[in-house]
């Protein structure tokens, strides 16, 4: 009988990290992933998203009913500030990318991690949005991050775990790089 080890650094079971990162190696298929969201409407600017199912591993997997996320403006801005607006929610994404991505690769290194945590900010000017300034975008002008990252090792490595994170971090490819995104419309 064989005995198997598991070893955890910072939460992250660093077995399974490895042992997954091998599997894709020898089978690439492995690696395809389809995430989906679905969206209602409520009233107003408020609407509500569901994140259940999704494709990865050469199957389909669901998460037993999913997670949901209600989206809306705030008050100023003709919302019921039911939830955080959906430029925030791409905030979230950025920060809990590059910190899940960090948490990974110190666990990887065997680097003890005892805090992670950011500040993203993103720059809007609304003259865009309003359709009052064809020369102002209608997205972020600008996004900064500060993060602040202590653990078992020196200033260059944690700084290095950052960078490393930055590089293989899917959110930050998808702001920097662009994504095409195609829309269907259905109507009734």
């Amino acid at each position: 009988m064989t005995a198997t080890t598991t070893t955890t650094v910072n939460g992250v079971d660093t077995h399974a990290l490895l042992t997954t990162r091998e599997a894709v190696r020898e089978h690439p298929e492995l690696a395809k992933f389809q995430f989906r969201a679905t969206n209602d409407w409520i009233s107003g600017t408020h609407n509500r998203s569901t994140i259940d199912g999704y494709f990865g591993a050469g199957q389909e997997l669901d998460r037993s009913g999913g997670f949901t996320f209600d989206a809306d403006h705030p008050r100023v801005l003709t919302g019921e500030d039911n939830g955080p607006t959906p430029v925030e929610f791409l905030l979230h994404a950025l920060a809990a990318c590059l910190t899940a991505g960090l948490v990974n690769i110190a666990s990887a290194r065997g680097i003890t991690l005892t805090k992670v945590s950011s500040t993203v900010t993103g720059d809007i000017d609304l003259l865009g949005i309003l359709g009052l300034d064809r020369d102002v975008r209608n997205g972020y002008s600008g996004i900064r991050i500060a993060m602040t990252v202590e653990g078992d090792a020196s200033a260059e490595e944690l700084a290095g775990l950052v960078e490393r994170s930055r590089r293989r971090s899917a959110v930050f490819d998808v702001l920097t790089n662009g994504t095409s995104v195609d829309i269907e419309v259905r109507t009734a």
